[in-house]
């Protein structure tokens, strides 16, 4: 099992990108590199998606790019022929942890509970997801669970945005967030990656603030 620490830890902030149309993707990634946030998480929910993994990871070296919505165990293959550096599930039923324990690039499964970050600890998962954030307790459920599990480190994905990003990034357990709001869909629609980048710098600089 591969250590997903050392991408995670670059960046406060992980975009979460919904690409609808391969023409949006590369100079999406580069707006994005531009402002300071390398690393990348581009879901499987289109049908640009897979072509748009392939084309960043070809075209923008600087880019890591990962792929998010990782639901079946035959999503990882179809990723990691794309290009991702690293995988991301919204949950993970045991069947697709046990492929993701061993996948050949690094993974973030997610969990909701407690049980289930305890469970992806067992299988030997030291980074975790935390979809949905919000909805599932949020910066107090990070707290409360950083005494009773210490090892573990999360991500928090869901209803984080610029209001709330500093107090989770405030946690001590949070290596990172991931979000949408760096990269707003009326952005990308009108081309505006120059809006997208000083978006994703701003983000860039939420570590030091809440440090």
């Amino acid at each position: 099992m591969l250590d997903p620490t050392p991408l995670v830890a670059r960046t406060p902030v992980i975009p979460v990108l919904t690409i609808e149309r391969l023409a949006e993707a590369v100079p999406l990634a580069r707006a994005l590199v531009a402002g300071g946030l390398p690393v990348i998480e581009v879901t499987l929910r289109t049908k640009a998606a897979l072509d748009a993994i392939k084309a960043i990871a070809a075209e923008v070296p600087d880019c890591v790019v990962g792929v998010g919505t990782v639901t079946r165990v035959s999503d990882i293959a179809a990723a990691i022929a794309a290009g991702a550096k690293y995988l991301v599930s919204p949950g993970t039923p045991s069947e697709l942890a046990a492929a993701l324990a061993e996948a050949s690039v690094p993974a973030l499964p997610g969990c909701a509970t407690v049980s289930e970050a305890m469970a992806l600890a067992a299988w030997g998962f030291g980074v975790l997801k935390f979809f949905p954030a919000e909805a599932s307790g949020g910066v107090a459920w990070l707290k409360s669970v950083a005494a009773p599990l210490p090892d573990l480190r999360f991500c928090p994905t869901g209803g984080i945005d610029s209001k709330n990003i500093a107090a989770y990034l405030g946690c001590a357990n949070v290596l990172a967030v991931g979000g949408s709001w760096v990269a707003p869909k009326d952005a990308i629609d009108a081309g505006d990656f120059a809006r997208i980048t000083r978006l994703a710098r701003e983000a860039s600089a939420l570590r030091a603030r809440a440090a």
